[in-house]
């Protein structure tokens, strides 16, 4: 007598379908359930169980969107450093051919880097403190004197366009000390400590910056040295060799926009001083510096100041200085600059509009600023790789200038 029960169901195996072991089971083909003893019944496995690429998958996913989201957490906690480090990276190459020339005849990497720096901070001292010398007395000229300036400026209004405007009411509105001029200042007062934080922060990113480029240059071999101790000698001439590109190029877009900086200060001097304009100098350096060493709009931000500065003495004086501007960038872009970029950084016009933009995408002004030597020493090594090989004749691929006779053997 059998001290235990079956589980029966309509599809249940008899005593004569067991398996050869003993067990029953059920017909793999029918795919039922199999039943076994003690009324426990056990689904077939293609039903339960899951693949494993799923399980795999999933792993991955997980995987990837934690990466994700981890790098783009240090990214927003480290994209100022790393913007920082850019510019020192620019700065480097940039003053390095300076140091290698003063390292040759005698000098220690150490005291060429220190010397060159302090020749850029002082340069760069003198302007800052010409410029704000000058906006500054502009300043308090104007809050000293701004009933005069108001009431001529809208005498002139009223004369060109023929309107019937009162300087009084307008001077009393402004000197109001409920009226919307003064509640604008006394909103900007507000901000004061934000614009001293803004400034410290800016402070210290400054010396950032010539931390990490004095290292940069004055440990120059030694980084490279590094470097290349992890690279086969085929690789190691690659590098070094890319290296010296981007010296060479980043060193030459600094000579070239230095270089048109100062014909352009000196044009812009003789102009400001035969029309009598106050601090003719600054006013030309600012114009010089601001307008090569910021690509695309730099022209017409660095003519604001002089416009504007000059507007308040003569209006005609602002309009010769705004025609001098328009007419010198137009010589330049077709005359001085092509000459000087050709020895330097010869880089496509829509080349340097597309980096420019993208640079200030990405990075801000700082970028627009770095995009050009980045362009041109990418420029530069994609010209340098692969094979070059001859254009077959094509009239989709003529030069010549319009009117110009083909040579001959050409085709017609």
């Amino acid at each position: 007598m059998r001290h235990y029960a079956r589980a029966v169901t309509d599809d249940a195996p008899g005593p004569d379908d067991r398996t050869p072991d003993g067990d029953p089971s059920s017909d793999p083909a029918a795919g039922a359930p199999v039943t076994q003893e003690y009324g426990v019944t056990i689904p077939p496995a293609d039903e339960s169980s899951v693949p494993g690429w799923v399980i795999r998958s999933i792993a991955l996913f997980w995987i990837g969107f934690l990466a994700v989201a981890v790098a783009g957490h240090l990214w927003s906690r480290l994209q100022g450093l790393t913007l920082l480090l850019l510019i020192s990276m620019f700065l480097a190459l940039a003053i390095e051919p300076g140091v290698n020339r003063l390292a040759r005849r005698g000098w220690r990497r150490g005291s060429a880097t220190a010397s060159i720096m302090f020749g850029f901070l002082l340069i760069t001292a003198v302007f800052v403190g010409a410029i704000g010398t000058l906006v500054g007395t502009q300043l308090v000229d104007l809050l000293q004197n701004s009933e005069d300036y108001i009431t001529d400026t809208v005498d002139r209004v009223n004369d060109l366009f023929g309107t019937e405007l009162d300087p009084q009411e307008i001077v009393d509105e402004f000197n109001d000390p409920d009226g919307r001029v003064q509640q604008f200042i006394d909103a900007q007062q507000d901000r004061a400590i934000g614009l001293s934080l803004q400034a410290l922060n800016g402070l210290l990113a400054f010396f950032s910056i010539l931390l990490f480029t004095y290292y940069l240059v004055a440990d120059g071999p030694r980084l490279r040295r590094a470097i290349c101790s992890r690279l086969r000698p085929d690789r190691q001439r690659q590098v070094l060799a890319a290296w010296e590109l981007a010296i060479n190029k980043t060193g030459g877009y600094l000579y070239s926009r230095l270089l048109l900086a100062l014909l352009s200060a000196f044009f812009h001097w003789i102009v400001f001083q035969a029309a009598a304009i106050q601090a003719p100098i600054p006013l030309a350096l600012w114009v010089g510096l601001v307008s090569q060493f910021l690509p695309v709009v730099g022209t017409y931000i660095a003519g604001v100041l002089p416009v504007l500065i000059t507007f308040l003495d003569s209006p005609v004086k602002a309009a010769i200085v705004l025609g001098f501007i328009i007419v010198y960038q137009q010589v330049e872009n077709y005359f001085f600059a092509p000459r000087i970029t050709a020895r330097t950084m010869e880089l496509h016009p829509a080349v340097a509009f597309g980096a420019a933009l993208a640079g200030f995408a990405l990075l801000g002004a700082a970028g627009a600023v770095l995009a050009l030597p980045a362009a041109a020493m990418m420029q530069a090594i994609i010209g340098g790789w692969g094979q070059r090989h001859e254009v077959i004749e094509n009239q989709l691929t003529e030069m010549r200038l319009p009117g110009r006779a083909p040579p001959a053997g050409d085709a017609p």
